[in-house]
């Protein structure tokens, strides 16, 4: 059984950033400068990753899950 994840690559920057603002330090380690963007309203997490050069963007939405989870724990 999969896991459902709380960030998956098809959901803007922005929401991820609104709903999760403690992953903007994840997006600027994977050099994800767009955080405060006014593309990131309706650029993905996996559009701004590649724009950017990211080739891992699985291994980016994981870390960005990791945070979510522990905030969604709380």
């Amino acid at each position: 059984m999969e896991e459902k994840k709380l960030i998956t690559k098809d959901m803007t920057i922005g929401k991820v950033v609104s709903k999760y603002p403690q992953t903007m330090p994840i997006f600027f380690s994977y050099g994800l400068p767009c955080v405060g963007c006014h593309v990131a309203q309706w650029e993905s997490v996996e559009e701004g990753a590649l724009a950017h050069g990211i080739k891992d963007i699985d291994s980016l939405v994981k870390d960005l899950n990791k945070v979510a989870e522990k905030l969604e724990i709380k």
